[in-house]
């Protein structure tokens, strides 16, 4: 169930679902404010909520208004684009062959057929975006399963816009966003290992913490990173 909550000059968008406890998040690229709450949470107990955290809530929106945005690409050449934190120049190059990506050195050599739109050219960049990320996950589950004492049923990556990573605690499945793929890849190591400890325990307390800081004592340096 959806409805909205006003405090001050803020205006929550509230979820009611099956769930235990009430989350807020501030969201990209505007600053929306949702609370995804349990069904049972009274209205006056959200606006209480809420105002506990107003300071909270203009921090992040302060910070997400403020914040740099990539700009639109037209995928021909000359223009920059990311590897793990690298910047790469796209080479676009036209021939009657089949459309692939690779990358050579500093630069990213697109391969398209003569006439080619850019949404195809994304869609081709996107798609080896996404092998390059399926590629470096397999490896960093292995190693930190192993050391954290967790294993999950399944992952997956996909396109977020206001997570990099989350977890599914009663499946144990974790997604990954496949924007990770131009973050240094610390930070996706960052988010793997923060889905994983999420196995452990749900919340982000003290407990929480704790456990990053045992298991990855710079995380906050990488969410640091990711948060820029």
């Amino acid at each position: 169930m959806r409805s909205q909550l006003t405090v001050g000059d803020i205006t929550i968008n509230v979820i009611l679902k099956d769930i235990k406890n009430v989350h807020l998040s501030v969201r990209p690229p505007v600053g929306d404010v949702r609370i995804s709450a349990p069904v049972r949470v009274s209205r006056e107990a959200l606006r209480s909520f809420v105002v506990s955290r107003v300071a909270w809530i203009r921090r992040h929106q302060r910070r997400i208004r403020t914040q740099e945005r990539e700009t639109a690409r037209d995928y021909v050449t000359g223009e920059s684009h990311y590897v793990w934190g690298q910047r790469r120049l796209l080479i676009v190059v036209e021939r009657g062959q089949a459309p692939r990506v690779e990358q050579q050195r500093a630069r990213l050599r697109m391969q398209v057929r003569p006439g080619t739109d850019t949404p195809r050219r994304k869609a081709l960049l996107d798609a080896w975006y996404r092998t390059q990320l399926k590629q470096a996950i397999p490896p960093l589950l292995k190693k930190w399963q192993a050391k954290i004492g967790v294993e999950v049923t399944q992952w997956y990556v996909r396109r977020m816009k206001t997570k990099w990573g989350s977890c599914n605690c009663l499946v144990r499945t974790i997604r990954l966003n496949t924007e990770l793929v131009k973050k240094p890849r610390e930070c996706l190591e960052y988010v793997v290992v923060h889905e994983l400890v999420h196995l452990l325990e749900p919340s982000h307390n003290d407990r929480f913490r704790a456990l990053m800081d045992q298991y990855l004592p710079k995380w906050q340096l990488y969410r640091g990173t990711l948060s820029r």
